[in-house]
C-alpha cells in the first residue's frame, strides 16, 4: 500500500508542477499583452494629417508612363502565355526483385488483381 501511496503523490505532484507551470506562462501572455498594447488616442485629441502637396506632372508624362505599364504587361502577358512543352519524365526501372516484393505486398493486402 505504502507504493501506491508513493506513486499517487509523485503523480499528484507531477500534474500540480505541469499545470502550474501553464498557469504561469498563462499569467505572463495576459501581462505582456497588457504592457506592449497600443493604447487608443480619443478621438478628438488626434491631429488630423496634412495632405501632401499632389507633384506637378504633365499629361505627356503620364502618357508616357501609361504607354510603359502597357508595354511591360503587354511583355509580361506573352511570356505567361506562350506554351512550353514538357519534357517526358524518365521511365522507372524497375528490378525483378522490386517488381515481385511489390506484387507479394499488394496481394497480401487484396489489391491484387489478375487479369
Amino acid at each position: 500500500m505504502n507504493d501506491l501511496t508513493l506513486s499517487l503523490e509523485i503523480t499528484a505532484l507531477g500534474m500540480g508542477l505541469v499545470f502550474g507551470a501553464i498557469l504561469l506562462l498563462w499569467l505572463m501572455m495576459v501581462l505582456l499583452t497588457l504592457l506592449t498594447a497600443e493604447k487608443e488616442i480619443p478621438a478628438d485629441e488626434v491631429p488630423a494629417p496634412a495632405a501632401p502637396e499632389p507633384a506637378a506632372v504633365s499629361q505627356a508624362g503620364y502618357k508616357a508612363q501609361a504607354a510603359a505599364l502597357a508595354v511591360a504587361m503587354a511583355l509580361s502577358e506573352q511570356e505567361l502565355s506562350s506554351a512550353h512543352p514538357l519534357p517526358e519524365p524518365p521511365t522507372a526501372i524497375v528490378s525483378a526483385w522490386q517488381l515481385g516484393m511489390r506484387t507479394r505486398q499488394s496481394s497480401e493486402k487484396g489489391n491484387f488483381r489478375r487479369h
